[in-house]
């Protein structure tokens, strides 16, 4: 293939509480609302026509995290995520500045609203979650990254292949090592 998706539209997740969801994704982490619309549709999964909102907050590249809230509830059970009680490793990430995370990580703080920042090396990650637990990522990369992204681009496949064939040797020395 020649040509790439251009860009993520956007990546949907149903929501319990738009209100809820609108405050921590619009005025806690400064994604503003774009859109919003009211439908109704019918279900094959609970055999009736259901009535829902979805929105839309736009990031600088025109993508957007969307989220569905059902005005019923089993259609909300049907489409609910379940995560892992460890939490898991399924999440969406943004590319940020360290002014933006630094400002989201004081605005978290604030609202008492739990985070981590994690130095991968190659980017430096805040994470935190929704009300409804999807999980986000804000990374700021390296000082080097392009140079880093370079270096990965021309050994991504043998890396892979070395990996898949049981080599575990980690191949991230940048990673700062804790105890």
């Amino acid at each position: 293939m020649t040509e790439r998706p251009e860009r993520l539209h956007h990546h949907a997740f149903a929501t319990r509480d738009q209100e809820a969801n609108r405050h921590f994704v619009e005025d806690i982490l400064g994604i503003p609302l774009v859109a919003t619309w009211c439908e109704r549709v019918f279900r094959s999964d609970v055999g009736r026509e259901v009535d829902y909102c979805h929105t839309f907050f736009e990031v600088a590249d025109g993508g957007a995290l969307a989220f569905f809230q059902y005005a019923d509830d089993d259609v909300w059970e049907k489409n609910k995520a379940i995560f892992p009680e460890s939490g898991g490793t399924w999440h969406v990430a943004f590319k940020v500045s360290k002014p933006w995370l630094d400002a989201a990580a004081g605005r978290l703080t604030k609202e008492a609203i739990p985070y981590r920042v994690t130095d991968h090396g190659y980017c430096l990650s805040m994470y935190t979650a929704t009300p409804d637990g999807l999980r986000l990522e804000f990374t700021v990369d390296a000082p080097d990254a392009v140079a880093i992204a370079e270096m990965r681009r021309k050994d991504a496949h043998s890396e892979l292949k070395r990996w898949l064939a049981g080599d575990r040797r980690t191949n991230n020395h940048d990673r700062p090592v804790h105890a």
